[in-house]
């Protein structure tokens, strides 16, 4: 059933396997047994860098989500678990020019890094020029985990994001203020306070997911998605680490998002949040986001992009972009959607073989 006039939503199904095989998933392995070390320093030696990579808005994928024990698209409980699906989805937005970075823990980056080597080396084009690539920091706070709002630094911490030459952090700040991990939280607010510092120290940009968060009837952490947590806890992210001027906030989107315009002079992401399983939803929460003020600078999604239904991921991503970078309306962006499902599908086929 269609979810809209403009948009059927089972008109076009994406299969991994076209676009990124096994056999070519399998070959990171190989890599990582025998000199991935020196071809990952090289990587992120050797790639390009985006000239001014600040100036405009953004369109930057999420890919930090299983690191925290998030797996589940849907109905499927380990869908992000699947690396082979789950990096083949990330490289198919990120061959395009139009997206401007990732932002990924450690062991995605370096699989990324490896395909993007084995392509290079059979004359492809590169998908980590150009991009901005952000490393996330703090995943301690495991889905599920009854101290779930302790978040310790686990996967990047910023020596790591400096020595390999990455443009930025990304931390994630969940307030519970309603129960016993309250002490949680606030130990985590610590934990970003001084992560917030020492970014300053180097002029390295910060991104902060900051949330307000609820335990359900099941025990299960939810944000708070009303307008007036929203606008309270960017005044608690802002004033993190000594100085605001390197931050960067993601937020959720709510109705009247101008009063979240309003609540900082920061840039601020919108993200995606949990999949929806219909693009036409993010397209339409994007559309409006972005005419709410013009600190909002973009979006910083990953579920919402990477598993869109059925959909091609790089239609989406292009619709997206069109939304971002060129304030199209939703129609135009799903025109460009359908107008691009199933292009390139050899992008990677073509040369690694």
């Amino acid at each position: 059933m269609g979810s809209s006039k403009d948009y059927d939503l089972e008109s076009y199904k994406f299969h991994i396997e076209e676009f990124f095989p096994k056999k070519m998933f399998f070959k990171i392995t190989n890599v990582k047994l025998h000199n991935a070390n020196s071809i990952i320093k090289e990587e992120c030696k050797e790639r390009i860098r985006k000239d001014q990579p600040w100036d405009s808005n953004l369109v930057i994928i999420a890919a930090d989500h299983p690191a925290r024990n998030v797996t589940q698209i849907g109905s499927n409980k380990t869908a992000m678990a699947n690396r082979h699906e789950y990096l083949g989805r990330i490289i198919r937005v990120l061959m395009l020019d139009q997206i401007d970075g990732v932002m990924a823990t450690p062991d995605i980056i370096d699989d990324l890094f490896i395909i993007n080597f084995l392509l290079k080396k059979a004359n492809g084009r590169s998908f980590m020029d150009n991009k901005i690539l952000l490393g996330c920091v703090n995943r301690g706070g495991l889905s599920g985990s009854p101290y779930e709002m302790y978040d310790p630094i686990t996967a990047y911490n910023i020596e790591d994001i400096t020595a390999i030459g990455l443009d930025g952090a990304k931390i994630m700040l969940r307030l519970d203020l309603e129960t016993k991990m309250a002490k949680y939280s606030q130990k985590t607010l610590k934990i970003c306070a001084g992560i917030v510092r020492e970014c300053n120290r180097l002029a390295l940009p910060i991104f902060i997911e900051p949330l307000s968060v609820f335990l359900d009837k099941t025990g299960v952490y939810k944000v708070k998605n009303d307008v007036e947590e929203i606008l309270k806890v960017v005044g608690i992210a802002t004033a993190l680490g000594g100085s605001s001027v390197n931050i960067w906030l993601k937020l959720p989107y709510t109705s009247d998002y101008e009063r979240v315009s309003l609540s900082t002079s920061n840039p601020i992401l919108i993200l995606g949040g949990e999949a929806m399983g219909d693009p036409t939803i993010i397209l339409k929460q994007f559309h409006e986001g972005m005419l709410s003020g013009s600190n909002i600078r973009g979006c910083l999604v990953g579920r919402n992009i990477l598993f869109p239904g059925y959909d091609d991921p790089l239609a989406v991503a292009l619709a997206i972009c069109e939304i971002i970078h060129k304030k199209k309306s939703v129609s135009e962006a799903l025109s460009t959607l359908k107008s691009n499902q199933g292009k390139e599908l050899d992008y990677l086929t073509s040369k690694i073989v």
